[in-house]
């Protein structure tokens, strides 16, 4: 696989933890719709992640998973789109996961932010497990198998992509000096022509020599035109660039994604472990239900008592939901006690309810017919599978496993 074709590829994964509710598909699942049309996406369900936690309560992990693909089915991931499927489906992942380990410092993964985070969090939970401190090298292994080029994150997740990054490249430093490295790649930059070979050298000792970034892109831009070059000289010429060996594993980039706070019913962050989720797909019925109840501004006791927006986690759902007119009538109405708070809720909950129908409806097909799922999942595996086996003939021949 050519840098060229990584930089096309993206790859994100969720744990299953039952049905998804409005704030995924508003932080999660609306970007992968738009992605998966602009890249070259695996979508999977880490379920061996989810036993890093909670590896003594498995048995709702297989329903689970299956309720996670469905929901991401009628957000609007295709399976014509991209490659939806189950990590552990794709033992590569562990593999490779393996391999890593015995190159990756211990001090590396206790340093990780979220593994502190959730220590502090989970402290009814048994954590001094090596699957625990070893979760963030498995989810660098979910990256590195399919070389992607764009992992879309949160501001929060940044840290896992770099630890990735800072591993792929321990990896090349390590293991991409194959013999006579230096005179493969000279005679590689032959095989680009006199002009285009005159540019790549020059940009390459810009680069080296006063850290001319915009040399970098100009050399790797010219390395992608070529088409006379085999993918593995135009490999050895993107490491030969940077000084180093050639590129096995790509460093991967975080595709930072705008992640929307989603307040819960009770104003807290929404979440299933606070009970306080308005789930997608959602009964209409149990979407007014439930957002007649939410909770408001709570200053605002009567109806003529004026409110603060900003205070109100159901103006926080307006944000998201409703329009801009209807923004400022909320607002307006809320702040001179125009409107109450029923009132205010009415848009809202047509809103909700407008979104979520054609989720309902796409995912009628699926909850009826669990062995499409299936055969969905079955099938997106195997294309997985088939792209992580190149990987690691590439990462087990560099290392000198392959026993060809």
């Amino acid at each position: 696989m050519s840098s060229n074709d990584s930089e096309r590829r993206v790859v994100s994964g969720m744990r299953p933890t039952g049905r998804l509710h409005i704030a995924h598909h508003h932080g999660v699942l609306k970007n992968w719709v738009r992605l998966q049309h602009e890249f070259d996406c695996f979508f999977f369900v880490a379920d061996w992640h989810a036993l890093t936690t909670h590896y003594q309560e498995t048995g709702d992990i297989e329903q689970f998973t299956l309720d996670t693909v469905i929901d991401w089915l009628a957000a609007g991931i295709s399976p014509g789109s991209c490659t939806i499927f189950v990590q552990s489906r794709v033992p590569e992942h562990a593999e490779l996961h393996l391999l890593l380990s015995m190159i990756t410092p211990n001090s590396w993964l206790e340093r990780v932010p979220s593994y502190k985070d959730q220590i502090a969090k989970l402290k009814d939970h048994d954590l001094d497990t090596y699957g625990f401190l070893g979760y963030p090298l498995l989810q660098s292994a979910d990256i590195l198998i399919y070389r992607a080029g764009s992992v879309p994150v949160g501001a929060d997740q940044v840290a896992h992509v770099e630890l990735s990054r800072e591993i792929a490249r321990r990896f090349n430093h390590i293991y991409g000096r194959e013999p006579q490295f230096e005179q493969h790649a000279e005679s590689a930059i032959r095989k680009m022509g006199r002009k285009p070979a005159r540019l790549y050298s020059a940009a390459r000792k810009e680069y080296l020599e006063r850290g001319d970034t915009e040399a970098l892109e100009r050399a790797r831009a010219l390395l992608a035109e070529q088409q006379n070059l085999s993918i593995g000289d135009r490999e050895r010429l993107f490491g030969y660039l940077e000084g180093g060996g050639r590129i096995i594993l790509p460093e991967p980039q975080a595709l930072l994604t705008d992640t929307p706070k989603v307040p819960g019913l009770d104003g807290e962050k929404m979440s299933k472990s606070l009970n306080n989720t308005l789930r997608l797909r959602e009964d209409p019925i149990v979407v007014e239900q439930k957002i007649r109840t939410m909770q408001t501004d709570p200053q605002r006791v009567r109806r003529d008592d004026p409110g603060d927006p900003s205070k109100c986690p159901v103006f926080e759902l307006h944000e998201i939901y409703s329009e801009k007119d209807v923004r400022q009538w909320a607002s307006n109405g809320c702040r001179t006690a125009g409107i109450g708070c029923v009132d205010c809720k009415g848009p809202l909950i047509d809103a909700i309810n407008k979104e979520q129908a054609p989720f309902i409806e796409r995912a009628e097909q699926f909850e009826n017919n669990h062995d499409l799922v299936r055969s969905i999942v079955i099938e997106g595996s195997e294309a997985a599978r088939d792209v992580a086996r190149e990987t690691l003939e590439d990462v087990r021949s560099a290392i000198g496993i392959s026993y060809r």
